[in-house]
C-alpha cells in the first residue's frame, strides 16, 4: 500500500482539517489557512491531497475476497429513524456461532474505509456490521464534504437509536455466539462509549478511537471492558480522557487506554496524510486481541 508521507506537512494543517471536519471552522476558512502555508511554500495540491481522503489507498480487503460474504442489509429502527441500513460482511469458511462486532463510521456516513474495516474483521473470524447514519437521508453520498453536511441535519438522538438498534439487529444475527464488540473512529468512537453506558448489557467488549465520552449521567452503568485508543496529539478529545477515566475508575470498568506517541486523530484511516502506519497496525492487534478475548 502506498503510504503518504507527513513529513513536509507542518502539525497546524492537521489541526486545521481537524477543526473543519469536526465543524470548528467552515471550508472557506479552512481553505484560506491552508493557503497561508503556500506563501511559506508548501504547495496547496499537496496540501489538500495529502489532507483529503482517498479511498482507492484504503482497500486492504477487497470487496470479493473469497474468504468473506458483504452484502448490504436493513434492520428496523422503531425509536430511531424507522429504518437503517448498513453493510453486512461474514466469513465463509468457518463453522458455528461467531463473534459480532458493529463497527461505526465517522461524522459523515459509511465511506469505504469503513466498510474496509468491516472487511478486514471478517478475514479475522468476525461477523461485522457497519450501519449508514446517512440511510434516511439516500446513503453516503461518496464524498466526506457532503457526507460530513448531511449527517449534520440529522436528529443527534434518532441516529445514536439507530445504532443501539442495529447493535441489536446484529446480536440477533443467527450465526451470532450472542456476544458483541464494537469498535468507532471519532464520532464512531463516541457511539461505541454511548452503547456502552446507555444499554449496558448489550455490548460485552468496546474499543473507541478517539472517541468522545456519552454524556457524564450515563458513565455510572457502564459493564463493557473498554480499549481506549487515543493519540498523541489529538488534544480536543484528549481533554475529555482525564475526567472519563475517574468515571470508568468510580464504575469500576475494566478498562485500557492506549496513548498512540506522535499520531494525529484519524490516525487509523489510512486514506489520509494523518495515516500513521506503525500505531494504525498496533491498534488494530490490540483490537482483534481485546474482542478475541472478550467476545470470542
Amino acid at each position: 500500500m502506498e503510504i503518504k508521507s507527513t513529513k513536509a506537512i507542518p502539525q497546524e494543517a492537521f489541526d486545521w482539517y481537524d477543526s473543519y471536519a469536526h465543524g470548528g471552522m467552515d471550508r472557506r476558512t479552512f481553505i484560506a489557512k491552508l493557503g497561508s502555508l503556500v506563501a511559506l511554500g508548501y504547495s496547496m495540491s499537496v496540501l489538500t491531497s495529502a489532507l483529503l481522503p482517498n479511498y482507492a489507498l484504503a482497500e486492504q480487503v477487497s470487496f470479493n475476497d473469497a474468504d468473506i460474504k458483504a452484502t448490504y442489509v436493513n434492520f428496523d429502527s422503531p425509536s430511531g429513524h424507522g429504518k437503517g441500513r448498513g453493510y453486512l460482511v461474514e466469513p465463509v469458511n468457518t463453522q458455528g456461532p461467531l463473534p459480532v462486532v458493529l463497527v461505526v463510521h465517522e461524522n459523515r456516513g459509511l465511506n469505504p474505509y469503513i466498510e474496509d474495516v468491516a472487511r478486514r474483521l471478517a478475514k479475522a473470524g468476525f461477523i461485522a456490521f457497519a450501519p449508514d447514519a446517512l440511510f434516511p437521508l439516500g446513503g453516503y453520498p461518496g464524498n466526506d464534504d457532503e457526507g460530513r453536511q448531511m449527517q449534520s441535519t440529522l436528529d443527534r438522538s434518532k441516529i445514536e437509536e439507530d445504532f443501539v438498534a442495529a447493535a441489536e439487529f446484529l446480536k440477533a444475527n443467527p450465526r451470532s455466539n450472542g456476544k458483541l464488540g464494537a469498535v468507532g473512529f471519532c464520532f464512531g468512537g463516541y457511539i461505541v462509549n454511548y452503547l456502552a453506558a446507555y444499554k449496558p448489557d448489550l455490548l460485552q467488549a468496546g474499543v473507541p478511537f478517539y472517541g468522545t465520552p456519552a454524556e457524564k449521567t450515563l458513565r455510572a452503568n457502564i459493564k463493557a471492558p473498554l480499549l481506549i485508543q487515543l493519540a498523541e496529539l489529538d488534544e480536543r478529545v484528549n481533554a475529555t480522557w482525564p475526567e472519563y477515566e475517574q468515571d470508568l475508575i468510580a464504575a469500576k470498568v475494566t478498562y485500557t487506554m492506549q496513548m498512540y506517541s506522535k499520531a494525529n486523530h484519524g490516525f487509523h484511516n489510512d486514506s489520509t496524510a494523518r495515516f500513521d502506519e506503525v500505531n494504525a497496525e498496533l491498534a488494530w492487534q490490540r483490537t482483534l486481541a481485546f474482542f478475541d478475548k472478550y467476545v470470542r
